[in-house]
């Protein structure tokens, strides 16, 4: 747990916050009347549908119906926590807020040291990078890349960089600035010499490339060789308390934007096909440290998508690495394809050869489904002419058509092994009653289910759920409002829960002495499918005025709609009694319907 934020602070630094500029740094807005509207980050849209209220100083999407302050879009576009996006805004408007856990358990000594050694790959990146774009000692390294087809553009976007050649340049670098030197060998960037345990820089006549984690901290590097016969080709950072490789994955924190514009992430194995397919204009890539995917990193992945095409490399250890890539993605729920590279080559060699719209359409647009890649896969290393292997390889394929949720997809891949082996149809039907379920039990291949998206049609509501939104939008102005209609209510609940639930935690807030107001209440919210419906509240264009006439008139309008759901129940005990003959209870029934009626 950590400390709680005190109110006074966060209302201090939301008032002192425009939702505009935050917004700013991650879409492009345009003004429109009085709000500003612009392509929303959360899901893929050609015409701009999210705005932003600067009146308000809330957001909303029309389309997907995402919607928050400034504190929610931070922890949604992001993935931070509600305390790092306060301390985020804070340090834009001079309030300093302390997130270090309070409990007793946590060594705030090594939460200081793993900030010094954020803060030194930090410098060090910006230096490295320095020195590739504007020294004479990063020429020829910026000439060799510029050779090998990386863009300035591109050099900048990813902070590709250079270390100089020199033993203990980094050494007297990072002492100067006041880094000790044993924690930054602890930090991975530097070593020491066996004979007389002197400090050397890790890193010598490399090029550079920064690795962030999942904020954006730089916290690792790998450096590859320029010159050859200089091993390894790629030195890499070891695994320290800030860099752990199965909890990262390269580009996340740069691609997470397109990644939720798109809905898809293209997964690769390196991060030098990450930075040619960029150039290629596939903005989505993502790529794991050097290792097979692990747990952690598909829980990353979750976050934005739940759909990946994996591009691995075309060879057999590729093919075998996407195989299981895949069924670790599928056993997770997520809906899988996969990018075949021809010739054996990786997606950086493909790019180089054949260009960025031959991979854009050839391979990325033509992703199979993960069902004919497995038809693929266990063909390899097989000779079809042979009884033994085609057997092994039909009751393979069976196994895996057990496991297809979909009765469609069933019938089509055994249409198909029917016609590629000259096989009845029956045959392979009775096979597969006999073959059971896959050894390995998995999720259904669906997408996870999501909140339902609110969208203009939202505009056509029932007369009594545009009564409830009304009253929430006059309650959360004015607590003496949210008093008076909770007397008037006298313990009816609203009709749609979610209406409920939120005048219940609207009571509380200003039970706590909190002031009126959707920007402070959104944050106060937990839920974000309540959050959401408070913004697509706030956003509707009411009077600032609210006389006790009108407000009466909504709560009779939720009143009535009760009733009429009442008078209904009874017509149906009605037609009950008449069915049953029993005349005396239809009449005493027919009496309650009546005087329901006229109380409307």
């Amino acid at each position: 747990m950590s400390e709680r934020i005190p109110e006074e602070k966060l209302n201090k630094i939301l008032s002192s916050t425009d939702i505009v500029d935050v917004v700013s740094d991650y879409v492009q807005l345009k003004k429109q009347g009085r709000n500003y509207f612009g392509l929303c980050p959360f899901h893929g849209e050609n015409t701009p549908s999210f705005s932003v209220s600067p009146d308000k100083q809330i957001f909303h999407c029309f389309g997907c119906g995402a919607g928050g302050n400034a504190f929610t879009f931070l922890m949604d576009v992001d993935g931070m926590s509600f305390q790092e996006a306060a301390q985020k805004l804070g340090e834009k408007v001079g309030e300093e807020i302390d997130v270090t856990p309070s409990t007793p358990n946590v060594d705030h000594a090594q939460l200081e040291d793993e900030k010094r050694m954020i803060e030194a790959h930090e410098l060090l990146s910006k230096f490295y990078h320095h020195l590739l774009l504007n020294t004479k000692e990063g020429q020829d390294a910026l000439e060799y890349l510029l050779a090998r087809g990386f863009t300035t553009e591109s050099i900048r976007k990813f902070k590709i960089g250079w270390s100089l050649p020199n033993w203990d340049f980094t050494v007297k670098f990072l002492e100067k600035r006041g880094y000790p030197l044993e924690l930054m060998e602890e930090a991975g960037l530097l070593v020491r010499r066996e004979r007389d345990q002197s400090f050397l820089d890790r890193f010598r006549g490399r090029i550079m490339f920064p690795i962030q984690n999942p904020k954006g901290d730089t916290v690792a590097f790998s450096g590859r060789s320029l010159q050859k016969g200089d091993e390894p080709k790629y030195l890499n950072s070891p695994e320290t308390k800030i860099f752990n490789k199965s909890k990262i994955l390269y580009h996340y924190h740069g691609a997470r934007a397109s990644i939720r514009r798109k809905q898809q992430a293209i997964l690769f194995e390196g991060f030098a096909d990450v930075i040619s397919a960029n150039e290629a204009e596939v903005e989505n890539g993502i790529a794991t440290m050097g290792t097979s995917l692990t747990e952690q990193q598909i829980g990353l992945i979750k976050r934005l998508t739940d759909t990946v095409v994996i591009c691995y490399d075309g060879d057999s250890a590729g093919i075998e690495a996407a195989f299981r890539a895949g069924n670790l993605l599928t056993n997770h729920g997520m809906n899988i394809r996969i990018a075949a590279i021809p010739e054996q080559l990786d997606p950086d060699d493909y790019i180089s050869t054949y260009g960025s719209e031959k991979f854009q359409q050839d391979v990325i647009g033509a992703a199979l489904t993960f069902m004919a890649f497995k038809l693929r896969y266990y063909k390899l290393n097989k000779n079809l002419n042979d009884e033994g292997d085609r057997l092994a390889y039909i009751e393979e394929v069976l196994k895996e058509i057990v496991g297809l949720s979909s009765a469609v997809e069933k019938d089509f891949y055994l249409r198909n092994l029917a016609d590629e082996f000259d096989l009845s149809l029956d045959a392979l039907q009775q096979q597969m009653g006999q073959t059971g379920a896959p050894r390995s039990k998995k999720v259904q291949q669906s997408p996870a289910p999501v909140a339902a998206p609110f969208n203009r049609k939202s505009q056509l509501l029932p007369a009594y759920q545009n009564a409830e939104r009304r009253l929430i939008a006059h309650m959360m102005r004015d607590p003496n409002i949210a008093y008076k209609v909770q007397d008037w209510l006298a313990g009816v609940s609203l009709n749609v829960d979610e209406h409920q639930a939120i005048i219940t935690y609207l009571l509380g807030y200003y039970e706590e002495g909190l002031p009126p107001g959707a920007r402070g209440f959104i944050g106060y919210l937990s839920d974000e499918r309540l959050r959401r419906v408070v913004t697509e509240i706030e956003m509707m264009s009411i009077s600032e005025e609210c006389t006790d006439d009108e407000l009466m008139d909504y709560v009779k309008q939720v009143l009535k709609h009760q009733k009429m759901l009442k008078i209904k129940e009874k017509e149906q005990e009605r037609k009950e009694a008449e069915r049953r003959n029993d005349y005396r209870k239809e009449v005493e029934i027919a009496m309650e319907i009546l005087q329901l009626r006229k109380s409307l």
